[in-house]
This record gives C-alpha cells, structure tokens and sequence, in this order.
C-alpha cells in the first residue's frame, strides 16, 4: 500500500486545490456597483484575461488568452438590465456561437439583450468550426476550440456570473457555422444544453451534403474563390486573408473525401446523422431558400437543413423546424439569404420561445 502513496498524494492535492478554486469563485460571486464601467471577472479554468474589458456593466467584451488555440480571443457578454440591482437572482445561459469569418464584438442582435437571461458569445475563429482539430501541428497553432468552450468557457462563466449552472438553464445556438457548432456541441454534451438552435446552420456535412462539406474544406485552405468572386458561392464569405495561414484540408477533421472509410470523422462529426444524440434537448432550426438562387449560399444551406428534418423525422423526435423561404413574410431586413436581416428576425421569433422553455423548466 505504502508504494501507491507517492502518487496519489499528488493527485489528491491538485483535485483539492482545484476544488478549493471553484469553492472559492462560487463563494464570491461579482458585485459591481459603477453602470459605466464592465465588472472584474476572475481568472480560471485555463483562462487568463489580457488586458481592460471593454463597454458597459451590462453588455461588455473580454479578452482571454488559453493554451488550448491560438491567439488572443473576445468574449462577449451581455447581462440582463436588473443584473446587478437583484443581487440573490439566477439566470439562465444562451452560448451564441457565431459564423465565418465572423467576431463576438460585431454580434449586434438587439432580441439577445433581455432581462430574463444572460448572452454569452464565445470567439469561435474565423474558421475555428467549433471543433477540436484532429491536426494541432499546423501554420494555425493549437485549435481545441470544443475544448476552450466546453471546457473553459462554461465553467468560467458559472464561477464569475450568478448563473442556473445546469442543464436546464442553458442553452447553445449559432448561426451557420455557429449553427453547426451549436448542434455539434449539444450532440457531444447534451448533459450540460437543454436547447439548441440552429440558425442558416452547416449542419449536414455528410456526402449528402459535399458542397457545405467543400467550402469548410475551403477556408482551411484558403481557397478564397469559394468564399467570393464569381463563384456558386459568391458573396457568402470574405476575401480580406482572414482564412490565413492556409492549412491542409485533412486539418480538421481528416480526408473530406469519401473512399475507404477516410472520411469517418467527418461523419462522426455530422449534425444531420447523429439527431438521436440530442434526445431531451430542445431542438429549433431556422433556413431560408436564398430566393431559390443556387449562386447564394442560403440555397444550399437549405438543402442540409432538409436532410437534418429528414433525420428528425425517421427518428420520430420533437423539434421546430422554420423555413421562411425567400423571407418575404419573415420581418423586413430579410431577403431570404444567408445575412444578418434574417438572423435577427430569427431571434426575435427564437428568444421569446427560449424565455418560456427556460421557464417552464
């Protein structure tokens, strides 16, 4: 027995200390009393703020450095308006994950400033895919961006804000490539989401789906002409380098390409084909038609949206499904496509319903 002891000391002494954190941040919840001024947050979980945040007490942005990817990234967080004047209230958690090449700061949605819940948006790269990479030994660095969010984000938040720190006080949504990841994650942990949604979201990256499947392919190696120009996909991306450095297309997840079997974690991966994971989540998804144009992006995305119903169907599982086609009856910023007008009457359909799902559980 003796010989065991050398090693499980220092195990048990870094499950302590870690306790001992947790105990400590949870104990201490924020109070801020300057409506000028974002509040302090405490470093943990793998997180180290860099630098002042910036904004209001209710509605700031943070910077966080992490081992697990690359670079510095924002957090955007967004808190009811009587947050700080109720100081014994909990709130429930919406994670909204954003698209490509996209950054939390510019997430301007006004139907995710409410006073019944708090909004976080986590920083997702400019084509980050809210996965863990299968490659990290690329130009692009560390990318365990599930990870960072899972991981890193959740807890984080749940020491520093007066959160309902479960399952049934949080939920995930995104909006295309956020809308894969928003799936993808709650997929992967339906323990910790009670909801999810899916907003013009890549969420078919079957065979079934190759060209969602080949634009992903596309900004990991750069190859602009599928994100702008005169392309099938024109005007669905950016042509600025933010797809830089290039890296392989076997970078994320493996070979896309489907012979012998190469393709698994792609697959495995999937949204579409893995609905059964989500049993006792909520599940919403929202897509247009792109006006019927196969030269908009939405037109596309429209077909994998189509798959996943299909999937949801075969498995005979609850869900809300929205296709407001050429968006001409969906509020009047939207033209059907894959933009912003139609994200944010998407919102302003999906919050209130998340408010009364938040409620009744």
């Amino acid at each position: 027995m003796s010989s065991l002891l050398p090693g499980v000391r220092p195990r048990v002494k870094a499950v302590a200390a870690a306790l001992a954190t947790v105990a400590l941040l949870l104990a201490a919840p924020l109070a801020h009393a300057d409506p000028s001024v974002p509040p302090t947050l405490v470093d943990g979980f793998g997180l180290t703020q860099v630098g002042d945040a910036t904004g209001t007490s209710t509605d700031f942005v943070i910077t966080v450095d992490t081992p697990q990817v690359a670079k510095e990234h924002h957090i955007k967080i967004i808190l009811p308006s009587g947050y700080w004047s109720d100081p014994t209230r909990r709130y429930p958690v919406l994670y909204f994950l954003h698209g490509s090449p996209d950054d939390p700061v510019y997430q301007n949605y006004p139907a995710l400033s409410t006073d019944s819940m708090i909004t976080v948006i986590p920083d997702g790269g400019p084509r980050g895919w809210y996965a863990d990479w299968r490659d990290q030994d690329t130009a692009a660095g560390a990318q365990n961006w599930e990870t960072f969010h899972l991981d890193q984000v959740v807890p984080f938040i749940d020491a520093n804000l007066r959160t309902i720190a479960a399952k049934q006080g949080r939920a995930v949504a995104g909006v295309s490539m956020g809308g894969f990841g928003a799936l993808h994650y709650a997929q992967d942990r339906p323990d910790l989401f009670g909801q999810v949604a899916s907003l013009s979201g890549d969420i078919d990256l079957s065979v079934d789906s190759m060209d969602l499947r080949l634009a992903v392919v596309a900004s990991l190696t750069n190859a602009v002409g599928g994100f702008c120009g005169s392309t099938p996909l024109s005007g669905s991306g950016d042509c600025t380098g933010l797809y830089t450095p290039a890296v392989s297309s076997d970078a994320l997840f493996g070979s896309p390409y489907p012979v012998f079997d190469a393709d698994r974690l792609w697959n495995d991966a999937d949204p579409s084909t893995h609905m059964d994971r989500l049993s006792g989540v909520g599940i919403t998804i929202y897509t247009g038609d792109g006006g019927g144009d196969p030269t908009s992006l939405e037109f596309w995305v429209e077909g994998a949206n189509t798959h996943a119903k299909e999937h949801l169907d075969a498995l005979g599982m609850p869900y809300r499904y929205v296709d407001y086609g050429d968006g001409s009856t969906w509020g009047s910023q939207c033209d059907g496509g894959h933009d912003a007008g139609c994200w944010a009457q998407d919102l302003v359909d999906y919050v209130p319903r998340l408010e009364q799902a938040f409620a009744a559980a």
